[in-house]
């Protein structure tokens, strides 16, 4: 599972752009730019509590989208089924080594399997 902050950013990836300009800044200021409360603050002339309910809110709304349409849930159940794929078409190229045929098909596969990620 994801810890705190890699679950926002991945959040963020995908629903950034749903949130208010003022979220999304302050979100990218302090996720990205690892700039303090205090700075963001400065930086929008408001209080550091304003920054914290920004951030706060932002992050509320990243996981309402997320309860509504479920792509990062989606995401994460696809990268780990193409892991599965993957580490099978492995086993079978070892386990087949000597019927070149397959492993060629098999190894076509992977390729693609490989391009998905790119």
């Amino acid at each position: 599972m994801f810890d705190k902050i890699a679950e926002v950013s991945l959040l963020y990836d995908f629903y950034g752009e749903l949130l208010t300009n003022r979220q999304r800044d302050a979100m990218q200021l302090y996720h990205e730019e690892n700039l303090s409360l205090s700075e963001i603050a400065q930086e929008f002339s408001i209080s550091r509590q304003g920054v914290h309910d920004a951030l706060k809110n932002a992050e509320k709304a990243l996981h309402e989208y997320e309860q509504k349409l479920g792509l990062v849930r989606k995401f994460t159940k696809t990268r780990e089924a193409v892991l599965q794929i993957d580490s099978r078409l492995d086993m079978l190229i070892r386990e087949n080594k000597n019927n070149k045929d397959l492993i060629n098909k098999l190894e076509d596969i992977k390729g693609i399997i490989d391009g998905l990620d790119e």
